[in-house]
């Protein structure tokens, strides 16, 4: 089979990024419900919204900025406007979801398995579309492409080491449940996505 054959239509592109981003917001809300945090740029912009009280869209859309240059510079175009998509998606839609959505009960425990696999999950829709969330995504991405490094490995190191200075924030049971969610959305990354499969260019 040709590679061309092979190859995301635009109407499956669009389809995994709405379903990629859908996952991804519905996730870090279920975090942010529990009181829990997660690592990349979702990481930091949930630990600056509790610190700061700040909304989790404008501020998560705000961090990732600074990763477009090198997005654009190494990893190309089409996929630099594609995270950049992918990123205001899910800026847009951790905004929207509440105002249809809440839970009445979740524990933390719960939202940290079930979290992390939806953000795990979604992650894993977009990186097989060529796009990702900025930041720490991108990164991993270009070392997995380029010198065979295991995205999901490399992701999973810088959240476990970005949840760490939550330990000053807040209690330590939520940062180490926090720590579980991490450790679940990486698992879906490092069990599907490997290099050679999937290219993220």
């Amino acid at each position: 089979m040709s590679t061309a054959s092979l190859a995301h239509r635009p109407y499956e592109d669009a389809q995994g990024l709405l379903t990629g981003t859908l996952f991804v917001a519905l996730g870090t809300l279920m975090f942010a419900q529990a009181g829990l945090l997660t690592g990349g740029t979702a990481g930091i912009a949930l630990l600056i919204g509790h610190v700061t009280g700040w909304p989790f869209g404008p501020v998560f859309f705000v961090v990732n900025l600074p990763f477009y240059l090198f997005a654009w510079q190494r990893m190309g175009k089409a996929f630099t406007l594609r995270t950049a998509m992918a990123v205001s998606l899910v800026s847009l839609m951790a905004w929207a979801l509440p105002l249809g959505l809440s839970f009445g009960r979740l524990s933390p425990g719960l939202a940290a398995v079930l979290g992390g696999l939806l953000v795990g999950a979604g992650l894993l829709m977009l990186f097989r579309h060529r796009a990702s969330l900025g930041g720490i995504n991108v990164v991993a991405l270009f070392l997995q492409d380029r010198l065979g490094w295991r995205a999901g490995r490399v992701q999973m190191l810088v959240d476990v080491a970005i949840l760490m200075l939550a330990f000053g924030v807040t209690d330590p049971w939520h940062v180490a449940l926090s720590v579980l969610g991490a450790v679940m959305l990486n698992l879906a990354l490092v069990i599907n996505h490997r290099p050679g499969r999937y290219m993220a260019v």
